[in-house]
Formats: structure tokens, sequence, C-alpha cells
């Protein structure tokens, strides 16, 4: 029992990896169909969450939140389903939310972009520089939103568990090798590292609920304890910190909650 991430550029045999890795391992597999969940779920177009997961954030994002919120809820959502375990998760960001988890096998596909191109060209009706500006420009937004949001470049292999460069090595290479992989017993999930997901999915619903609290708060639950850190004005500390407490004290199986202020202090003129 396992979870797979399987983090890929457009066009390169990623999906396809995936949905065969599942199918040979009996487990679930999940991209898009999570996106349309969220969107229902939250009466939110599915444009509008695809570019939250895929475009890095505008200024005005930054200004009202928008795409934080969107993330968020893929975020829950996704560490909801993967919870359950037996499952392989396909498209971006999955390997950020489960990077501690040592059940997760985190793996990265690449594909020459030559070999993407005519892909791209078959599947789109375009010509090859058109098909090659797509991808590129594709590629950039990806790298950029996960530096802007995480910090943290998904072309970066050491982030991965297993790199597979999907050329010499075929599709159905690419599964086996998976499939052999996450049978290995350090992949294997245990009761400790059960819990460590249980605390990542309980964490993110607390999170996504205290956005509508404030900014820059921060929820992590370990062993049934909320620990919360947050800024906030001398002024208002209080009153935020009680208001932080009840949406907190909400959840099911949280036991106890430390907050930690860090106030802001206004400098005078």
């Amino acid at each position: 029992m396992a979870i797979i991430t399987i983090s890929r550029g457009s066009y390169s045999r990623g999906k396809e990896i995936a949905e065969k890795t599942a199918k040979k391992l009996g487990y679930e597999c999940i991209s898009r169909d999570l996106l349309l969940d969220v969107s229902k779920q939250y009466n939110i177009p599915e444009v509008k969450l695809v570019h939250a997961i895929h475009d890095a954030p505008s200024m005005l994002d930054r200004l009202n939140r928008r795409k934080e919120k969107y993330v968020a809820y893929i975020k829950t959502a996704l560490l909801n389903h993967l919870q359950k375990d037996n499952v392989v998760y396909h498209g971006l960001a999955g390997h950020f939310f489960v990077k501690d988890v040592p059940h997760a096998l985190k793996v990265r596909v690449i594909s020459d972009i030559e070999d993407r191109v005519e892909l791209e060209m078959e599947r789109k009706g375009v010509d090859a520089d058109t098909a090659r500006r797509v991808l590129e420009e594709d590629d950039k937004q990806r790298r950029k939103w996960s530096k802007d949001l995480y910090g943290i470049d998904t072309a970066d292999p050491s982030l991965y568990d297993l790199v597979l460069h999907i050329n010499r090595l075929t599709v159905e290479d690419a599964v086996d090798m998976i499939c052999d992989c996450v049978k290995k017993e350090q992949f294997k999930t245990s009761p400790q590292s059960q819990r460590l997901m249980e605390d990542l999915a309980l964490s993110a619903e607390i999170n996504k609920a205290l956005l509508d609290v404030g900014p820059d708060i921060v929820a992590c639950v370990d062993n049934h304890i909320a620990y919360i850190e947050t800024e906030s004005s001398i002024a208002a500390e209080e009153s935020y910190v009680r208001e932080i407490r009840e949406v907190t004290e909400t959840f099911e199986g949280i036991q106890d909650i430390r907050i930690k202020c860090h106030p802001i202090v206004a400098l005078s003129d």
C-alpha cells in the first residue's frame, strides 16, 4: 500500500504512464477529475482552478488572495483523497503536498522536446513552431508557479525518488520500474506514516478554513495537537486569536490548540 505522485510536463507520456501504473497495481488514478470535484463543491469554474495550479500568481491574485484560496481547496481535496492510500496522482503540485510522507513515491517523467512537439502537433493540429512555443510557455509557467508559491523548481531532480526519461525507456518500461520501486519496504504504509498523512490532510482543512479569518495564518497538526502561527497587530491580537481558536475547535480530532503570535508593531513617523 502506497501513494504515487507523477509530475510531468505536457505531452511527456506522464498521463499514460500514471493510468497504466494504476491499472497494473490495482490503484485508483486521479488528476483532472479532482478539479471537477472541487469545481462542483465550491461552485468555481474549472478553468479558474486550472489557472490556479498552472499559472504563476499575478499582483491582483496576491492582493485578493483568490489564487491562494483555489490552491487551498485543491490541496485539501487532494490530501483527503491521498490519505485513503493506494492512489496514483498525476499532475502539478502533488509531490509538494506529500514531500515528507515516507510511503509516497514521487516520480518525475521527462521527455525530449522534439517528441513532445510531435505529440502537440498531432493532437492540436498546429505547426512545429507553434507547438514548440506553446510547450515552452507551459513549462515556464509551471516552473514559475512552483517557485512563486513554494520556492521550489519542479525541474529539480532532488524533489523526486525516481526520474524517468521517456526516450530509450518506453512507457511500459517506466510502468514496470515504478511498480517495482513502490513495492520496496521503504514505500510501504506504516501506522506512523499513515498518521502523518492524516495530520497533513487535517492541517490542510484547518488552513483552508482559516483563510477567511485573515492572512499569514499557518496551521500544522501533529498527533491531535494544532500548532498555529500568525502575524497580527498588537491591538487586534486578542480578538484575532480568539477567532482562530474558535474556527480550529470545530474540527474533529483536535485535542489541543497552541497559537503563537508574531505581533506587527506599527512604526511611528
